[in-house]
């Protein structure tokens, strides 16, 4: 990994996992892996995103596979910390303009970490339907399970203590595509001060 110096994250504590290059990388190869899951089931299948980023990685996939619908799905209100978020959780819509009963579902994700962002959107996805199966495919799983959730397609698995954090840069909702890791401040702050 290299640190990074200059660019969108000043913070001498974060580094570079994934360069756009690489990032790239991971996608065609996740896009791959879910061509080859689409096309071994039976019955139609549907790329669902989690927004934000999620959604931005859904359709990329979903430009290349071509599956029977797209939908993305906000989680804001299915949260269970929803306390802890504030006092008013910015909600955006969800998209299923399709029927779930029957259907195949490829959930994606940008990072997995507690599991609990899944658990979310599979209950929000509930609430529209009952799909023949949910998949799940993440672009970095960071480890962290606190739910007994595991991705069926992962482009990259990294194994991180809990005070770092890993953030995912998608165009067009970003300048460039990238993944970095960082720590918390409260814990970059601590070991500054030894």
């Amino acid at each position: 990994m290299v640190p990074l110096a200059a660019g969108p994250w000043p913070t001498p504590s974060m580094h570079l996992i994934a360069d756009e290059t690489q990032v790239n990388d991971l996608i065609r190869r996740l896009t791959a892996e879910s061509a080859a899951l689409t096309r071994a089931a039976e019955g139609p299948w549907a790329i669902v995103g989690i927004r934000s980023r999620g959604d931005i990685l859904a359709h990329r996939l979903a430009d290349e596979i071509q599956p029977a619908f797209t939908g993305s799905v906000d989680i804001a209100l299915y949260r269970d910390d929803l306390s802890e978020v504030g006092p008013q959780p910015v909600v955006r819509t969800t998209e299923i303009n399709f029927p779930l009963d029957g259907t195949n579902i490829l959930l994606v994700d940008d990072v997995l970490m507690t599991g609990r962002s899944i658990r979310a959107a599979i209950q929000s996805l509930l609430d529209y339907g009952r799909p023949r199966c949910i998949r799940l495919l993440v672009l970095v799983d960071r480890g962290g399970r606190e739910l007994p959730i595991a991705p069926d397609l992962v482009g990259q698995r990294l194994n991180l203590d809990h005070d770092q954090l890993v953030e995912v840069r998608l165009r067009p909702q970003d300048p460039d595509d990238r993944i970095v890791r960082f720590e918390k401040p409260a814990a970059a702050a601590a070991r500054e001060e030894h």
